[in-house]
């Protein structure tokens, strides 16, 4: 299969990646999940739910530049328009002045000031679509919630002759926070530091109506199921060095913007998502 690589650099002034595991408060993914990424990748190129975009891999680097707490109230369930063309949600008016749709009291944990560099290989054909999408938007983009709008700095080819692939036995020194897999093809990413931060990512997300892939959003109903799937992840620090146990292969990127020469590493088997 003829593969290609682009890299994408971005910049998010806020964003919330809602962690699904909490509850009593939403915490953030530290960087966008691939389930997140490729949606937004779906949304440029005005291919939704597009399934094929799940064989894309993905390698996401970067950082915020610090966190805050927002204090909201959240609209529990559905939200619907009933005959009379009112808003109503679990059979109470959305607004109103007496009783109404109930709100849920929510801290949310949200980014601030978001530098993102991804990498993304796949079926040349896709990948194509993609960075003609990136490069010229016809719409606004948002990676996360709708509001999370993300401005696209740069969107190049990768030539695979600059890939430089060598096997390193100690240490990998990662400029930029990244997401590495604990587990790869039936092996354990070989870190040695006895403590890191692991997150639980979606990678996929799907949704199916009576066992057919919904393919547009107005398939979207009460009935639709939606299937996930999971990634347990390590996640790296700011100029964070992770101690190897076994050998690995890794990939180095060097990307020169500007006079300015960016460099980020990737594990082969380990570092795309």
């Amino acid at each position: 299969m003829n593969e290609k690589i682009i890299y994408v650099e971005l910049f998010q002034p806020f964003s919330q990646y809602r962690n699904l595991f909490t509850f009593y408060y939403a915490q953030s993914y530290p960087l966008p999940p691939k389930s997140t990424v490729i949606g937004m990748l779906q949304n440029a190129t005005d291919r939704y739910y597009e399934l094929e975009f799940w064989k894309l891999r993905v390698s996401i680097h970067g950082g915020f530049e610090s966190v805050f707490w927002n204090y909201q109230q959240l609209i529990k369930g559905y939200v619907e328009v009933d005959s009379k063309l009112k808003v109503i949600n679990q059979g109470k008016l959305l607004y109103n002045e007496g009783i109404k749709a109930q709100r849920t009291p929510v801290h949310q944990q949200e980014l601030f000031n978001g530098h993102l560099y991804f990498f993304i290989k796949g079926p040349k054909e896709i990948v194509d679509e993609i960075h003609y999408a990136l490069e010229k938007p016809n719409k606004i983009l948002s990676l996360g919630r709708s509001e999370d709008v993300v401005y696209i700095r740069k969107v190049l080819d990768i030539n695979p002759k600059n890939i430089e692939t060598k096997t390193v036995k100690k240490n990998i020194w990662l400029t930029y926070p990244t997401y590495i897999k604990l587990k790869a093809n039936g092996k354990r990413f070989p870190i040695k530091n006895e403590k890191f931060p692991v997150y639980s990512i979606p990678v996929r997300v799907e949704f199916w109506n009576d066992g057919k892939p919904v393919k547009n959003k107005a398939e979207i109903n009460k009935k639709t199921e939606r299937k996930v799937c999971f990634e347990t992840v390590i996640y790296t620090g700011l100029d964070y060095v992770v101690y190897l146990s076994k050998e690995v292969k890794v990939e180095t990127f060097k990307i020169n913007l500007n006079g300015k020469n960016l460099i980020f590493k990737i594990p082969s088997e380990f570092g795309w998502l």
